[in-house]
């Protein structure tokens, strides 16, 4: 696992990110905080971006076969 420091550049507090996580220069990011985690995407351009790059994906692997379960019945109040 890469890891790195937080500095200030301005008013702003910066990271450098290691080459090879490096995004392209001037590339838009977009950029979410829960908790602790701090998430760096590409931004995108909408949906239709979003549905292309999921049609792109590969299939995934086939999975086993859920077994069905017997529930049984409730009483009704």
């Amino acid at each position: 696992m890469a890891s790195t420091r937080v500095f200030r550049s301005g008013n702003s507090q910066a990271v450098r990110i290691p080459a090879d996580m490096a995004f392209k220069d001037g590339q838009e990011l977009t950029i979410t905080r829960h908790g602790e985690v701090v998430t760096l995407l590409p931004k995108r351009d909408g949906l239709r971006q979003v549905l292309e790059e999921l049609l792109a994906m590969p299939p995934l692997p086939p999975s086993e076969p859920l077994e069905r379960i017997e529930v049984p019945e409730r009483e009704r109040y």
